[in-house]
């Protein structure tokens, strides 16, 4: 006997509404298509339904239900995250031209990179196979300057309390007036020493603290985006010298052309894989599930 093509669907809320998972109903399969949903429901379904795919698609499209890919997420289990996110927004909106942020973008690897660009088509740029990887692994210590909207940094072989004061000195230096200046950076233990601490003390760097998992919160992260976009992505550099001065060469242009709507676009795309909780403003409480 058909039923009603919209009990398809286990709930008809828009907050709510979903497929059952294929392992959920008894299926063998990781993910419905069409054609195996389809079939699922005119043959295992407890009450069946005889549906047609094209029906069945036109209903999906109905209740918003498209096909994506999973994503990750994790909610920050800092006991103090409002209280970090709340100083972090208020440096970064009362003293902009004072503060900073750094981090570290890695691991840099000498291999090919897949891509996009443009090519003839059916003809699309081939990278070479690389089963030998001799070169190791580097590391880009990047410096930011909100206020500024600058970006700067050197290639490390590897993070260490070493390397994080000698960025956080090259940050100070930026403000050489004496004043406080606010540093965003996040929880690595390579960042928050005793040294680094009294160092930061005696040269009145405030140290801020993004909350666990919660990165997004850092300035520098969205800047990383473009970096990767036209510098790593389609590359196959021959090591790591000849990487190094692409990266430095991308920063002289960058900082020249921070307004590029390039810029700007790889920017907003990286702000939008990286921020775990969007359309809610830092230090406000998070909303409550229904």
């Amino acid at each position: 006997m058909a039923v009603p093509a919209r009990s398809v669907l286990t709930k008809s809320s828009s907050s709510s509404r979903r497929q059952h998972p294929p392992r959920e109903a008894g299926a063998t399969v990781t993910r419905w298509s069409i054609r195996k949903l389809t079939d699922h429901l005119r043959v295992h379904s407890v009450r069946r339904i005889r549906i047609g795919r094209e029906r069945l698609r036109q209903i999906l499209h109905r209740h918003k239900l498209t096909f994506q890919r999973t994503k990750t997420w994790k909610e920050s289990t800092d006991p103090d995250r409002d209280a970090k996110l709340a100083r972090i927004e208020h440096v970064s909106s009362h003293f902009p031209q004072r503060v900073f942020a750094f981090d570290e973008f890695g691991p840099l690897v000498i291999r090919p990179q897949a891509g996009t660009g443009w090519a003839p088509a059916g003809h699309p740029h081939r990278l070479p196979a690389n089963c030998h990887k001799l070169h190791g692994v580097r590391q880009f210590h990047g410096c930011y300057s909100v206020g500024d909207d600058q970006l700067w940094g050197v290639v490390r072989r590897r993070k260490s309390a070493a390397n994080t004061l000698a960025a956080l000195k090259s940050i100070r230096a930026a403000r050489p007036d004496g004043a406080p200046i606010y540093v965003i950076l996040d929880n690595l233990s390579a960042h928050k020493g005793r040294k680094i601490r009294t160092w930061a003390a005696h040269n009145k760097v405030r140290l801020c603290f993004t909350p666990t998992y919660a990165s997004w919160a850092n300035p520098i992260e969205a800047q990383f985006g473009p970096l990767c976009t036209f510098v790593i992505a389609g590359s196959n550099h021959p090591n790591h010298p000849a990487l190094t001065r692409r990266l430095q060469a991308y920063l002289r242009w960058r900082n020249a052309n921070a307004r590029h709507p390039d810029i700007l676009a790889a920017q907003r795309r990286e702000r939008a894989r990286i921020r775990s909780e969007s359309q809610r403003r830092w230090g406000q409480p998070a909303a409550r599930a229904a």
